[in-house]
């Protein structure tokens, strides 16, 4: 499936290395503002920057992909919204109409030609093999559908539905908790240089807080506040594990010491207090060490550029975005 959703509807479209990639959400009240230079700000998250549209060299430092600094992410609206002025109103950004809003982000970095090994093999820890085995076919330009290219989309799409939840006093912030068995913020940056130097890869855990969702929020039995949660964020590439509340470590407790802790969700249902939950992404497969097990000098020499040390930098927004899209449903 490749739609999210059944009141904000979000259908996400395109190929890592085809013209673009986009979404089309429909649902959306008519009348919202959509506030550009935060979607720009997401998307910059999404490449790995924290202050521009392209990561600093400090930040590619960390193993960011070098497609995410030639390629900065310039979002094309194709229907759905108009600029306040003509509407005679004053302000910057953009005004939703209420009819389904398309949008298009242009590959302008593709390289397929950097894939064609690909037409007769199948890369360990990717899905080449299993889509070709399900539908005949595949894409093999750096994995389709199933590359994190796809994920800019969801960025988009998930910003517009965070600043629908802001107007009503939600707020959504996740950040980057552990890489490896790295636990120190101010330690991330050279254990994910490390393993970069090293030719690999490591994975890593993100932790995520919503706040202001109102009581109620959620329904028992199949429809659980913490069941959409994780079926939105395990949908994002590279993750492998969610939790919520005292999660895995919670087995190690007594229930006299943690039954105090829900997580801010009791019985599938918000109770008011703070949302917080946990997801794991493991480590990029695809890495100049790995590959040289595979393949030729030439072949990982064009690769070794187009992958991310630790994929959960960037997922950070991504999970953010997963986690509104999966809000604004029950809101």
């Amino acid at each position: 499936m490749n739609a999210f959703g059944d009141k904000w509807t979000f259908t996400s479209f395109g190929e890592s290395h085809g013209v673009a990639i986009g979404g089309v959400l429909d649902g959306v009240p008519a009348g919202l503002h959509i506030d550009m230079e935060m979607i720009r700000a997401e998307l910059a998250r999404r490449a790995g920057s924290k202050t521009s549209p392209q990561p600093s060299s400090k930040e590619r430092e960390t193993g960011v992909s070098p497609r995410a600094v030639r390629e900065p992410d310039e979002v094309e609206w194709l229907s759905g919204v108009i600029t306040p002025s003509l509407e005679g109103r004053a302000g910057e950004g953009l005004l939703t109409l209420g009819t389904p809003i398309a949008f298009i982000i242009r590959n302008k970095d593709a390289r397929p030609e950097d894939y064609e090994w690909l037409k007769h093999t199948y890369r360990v820890g990717h899905a080449d093999k299993v889509y070709e085995q399900k539908y005949g076919i595949r894409d093999w330009r750096g994995g389709g559908r199933a590359s994190a290219r796809e994920t800019a989309a969801r960025v988009v799409a998930g910003s517009i539905a965070k600043q629908e939840l802001t107007s009503k006093g939600v707020c959504i912030h996740a950040r980057l908790i552990q890489v490896g068995a790295e636990t120190n913020p101010a330690k991330f940056a050279d254990t994910i240089a490390a393993y970069k130097r090293e030719g690999d890869s490591i994975g890593g855990i993100i932790e995520c807080r919503i706040t202001g969702l109102p009581v109620g929020t959620g329904e028992p039995i199949f429809d659980k506040l913490q069941a959409h949660l994780a079926f939105a964020v395990m949908s994002i590439n590279a993750c492998k594990g969610f939790e919520y509340g005292t999660g895995f470590e919670g087995v190690t407790q007594p229930g006299s010491a943690i039954n105090h802790i829900s997580g801010g969700i009791a019985g599938g249902i918000a109770d008011g207090s703070e949302i917080v939950f946990r997801c794991v992404f493991k480590p990029t497969p695809t890495t100049p060490k790995a590959l040289k097990k595979l393949n030729d000098q030439m072949v990982h020499v064009k690769m070794v550029n187009r992958s991310d040390a630790c994929v959960a930098v960037r997922a950070v927004p991504v999970v953010e975005a997963m986690a509104a899209l999966a809000l604004v449903q029950f809101l």
